[in-house]
């Protein structure tokens, strides 16, 4: 450790003594690792769900979060601008910034109280979300991501920063931050509230039971986090937030597409479709990867399935929502992939501004590069940055929200192609024998209202900006609005193909019983323990509901 990170150590600390060695961690659990550089969407869901997570930083993240702050002190020393410390503070510029102890420079014990009231007075500014509170697991696997940012060492941020959200995840402390209040550029109104948790301000969620902050750090023997230099610019600036609820809704997005699959498996078998558009030969002539993706997703969940059997009556060509489902479906798996390749990057590299960077300084910078260059005790650079920039998150979220609803427009007009007896060869509206009345003939009208939100919803990309904070802050990603627009697309898909699953369950069973697919069939099974054959006209209402539980259940 540097005589620099010592003496910074010593002054920041103060009366608290939250600056705890973040290598005291190992000793609790290996439950999940954190190294700032690997961490997965399915690490970020597992430990946003895992009560009793435990949290390890790896030797290498602990050394890089004490040299990121190692810089900014040494930037301090030298006369840097560095925000929250030497500037932002109302520092008078007539006095030193630094005092001598033992014949070293240390920074000015004034100037570092200073910083810490400019940075408690910031997180409580800043404190200015609106609606309901965040579900606790998308703020555990926010706090999971930052901590992993934190880890990259590009934060600068004290190590007792990164302690308080190791605790607080490990220790079931979740800061209350309500839902809605950010444009996108940095969740900066949102999470602000995590830091003012942190300080002791504000409600958290113990055991499903909201306290105050302060009552929780008290019964969890945890001294309120003293906040200093860079540290409340890194808790707020970050889009932690958003990206922890993308990252979970598209955990959800692929299951419902793996479930989809077997639904449209076996929605094609009701209809006695044609497999010759999935067959790999047909794909692989035109190899675009949402037509390949998808070809072999249909043709491994119909695998044993009547249809590869020739059937009299089997149409040569069929409708272009069901002949086409290769390039759909798989177009959605594509855009899901694109979307969390984007946040396994996003989540593993700091979306700070200024960015911290530990090492080597270039000696023939230009004068403009040169100064925001240090050389000292620990040597590196303090670069302003926009890479709290959400585009690259926002416009894949928007391309999926596209894809999603493409699949919506297939679903609807393969469930009422269902229905139509001239196609099917089946009975209208699939009514059952002995069933005079109107079988399925009214309950093409929610589906379409379902498919006619989606379309208004995914036709609505949030793309409007207005010039902020004395017009610096002029563009805006929005991107809190696409994963919202995400979430209702999904919701609305899974009644969509809670519709579509009664409809093809019950045209399936008009066939007496062919032989199913491997995945169609279990579903199919899963499924009729929970809705059965409908014999007579009933309240379709309760087998819809049935059935979005039953799918949200993961079939």
């Amino acid at each position: 450790m540097s005589f620099m990170f010592r003496i910074s150590r010593q002054l920041i600390a103060g009366s608290a003594g939250l600056a705890i060695c973040l290598a005291a961690g190992a000793a609790l659990a290996d439950d999940w690792v954190i190294a700032g550089q690997d961490m997965t969407l399915e690490d970020i869901a597992g430990i946003s769900h895992d009560k009793d997570a435990r949290i390890t930083l790896t030797g290498p993240a602990s050394e890089r979060i004490e040299q990121g702050l190692d810089l900014v002190m040494e930037a301090a020393l030298q006369g840097k601008a560095v925000y929250g410390l030497t500037v932002g503070v109302g520092w008078n510029k007539d006095r030193p910034i630094f005092a001598m102890e033992d014949g070293k420079k240390v920074l000015d014990a004034d100037l570092l109280e200073m910083s810490r009231t400019f940075n408690l007075s910031s997180l409580r500014a800043h404190g200015a979300g609106i609606g309901d509170p965040m579900p606790v697991d998308d703020v555990r696997a926010a706090m999971a991501i930052r901590l992993n940012q934190i880890a990259t060492g590009r934060t600068g941020v004290q190590p007792a920063v990164a302690e308080m959200y190791r605790r607080f995840i490990e220790q079931g402390i979740t800061p209350v931050v309500p839902e809605r209040g950010s444009v996108g550029e940095a969740d900066i109104t949102l999470a602000s509230h995590i830091g003012l948790a942190m300080i002791g301000e504000g409600d958290v969620f113990v055991e499903g039971e909201r306290i105050s902050a302060a009552q929780a750090l008290n019964d969890a023997g945890i001294a309120p986090l003293e906040p200093i230099g860079k540290d409340f610019l890194s808790i707020l600036s970050t889009n932690a937030l958003t990206v922890g609820r993308a990252a979970l809704l598209s955990e959800e997005v692929r299951e419902y597409l793996d479930l989809q699959t077997a639904i449209f498996a076996l929605q094609l078998e009701g209809f006695n479709g044609n497999i010759a558009p999935f067959l790999a030969e047909s794909a692989e002539e035109r190899p675009f990867d949402e037509n390949i993706t998808g070809a072999e997703k249909v043709r491994s969940a119909l695998k044993g399935s009547y249809l590869w059997e020739t059937s009299a009556g089997r149409p040569l060509q069929d409708p272009l929502s069901y002949r086409t489902m290769a390039y759909v479906l798989g177009g959605a798996y594509v855009a899901l992939q694109d979307l969390q390749d984007a946040l396994e990057i996003q989540t593993n590299h700091s979306d700070d501004n200024p960015m911290v960077v530990v090492g080597s300084v270039d000696t023939d910078a230009s004068s403009q590069v040169a100064s925001y260059l240090i050389e000292g005790d620990v040597s590196g650079a303090i670069y302003p940055s926009a890479n709290f920039e959400m585009l690259p998150i926002a416009t894949r979220i928007e391309a999926l929200n596209t894809a999603l609803v493409r699949l919506s427009q297939a679903i609807t007009m393969q469930t009422i192609r269902l229905e139509n007896p001239e196609m099917t060869g089946l009975s209208r509206f699939l009514a059952a024998d002995g069933n005079a009345g109107h079988a399925f003939g009214a309950i093409q009208k929610p589906l379409v209202s379902l498919l006619v939100e989606n379309a208004q919803i995914g036709a609505q990309a949030p793309v409007a900006s207005i010039a902020m904070a004395g017009n610096i802050e002029d563009l805006n990603s929005n991107a809190p609005l696409s994963v919202d627009n995400l979430a209702r697309i999904l919701d609305n898909m899974y009644w969509m193909s809670s519709i579509a699953l009664l409809h093809a369950a019950q045209a399936v069973d008009l066939r007496d019983s062919p032989a199913l697919g491997e995945a169609s069939g279990a579903l199919l099974e899963a499924y009729r323990a929970t809705v059965p054959f409908v014999e007579q006209d009933r309240i379709y209402t309760i087998d819809f509901a049935n059935g979005y539980e039953f799918l949200r259940n993961g079939g």
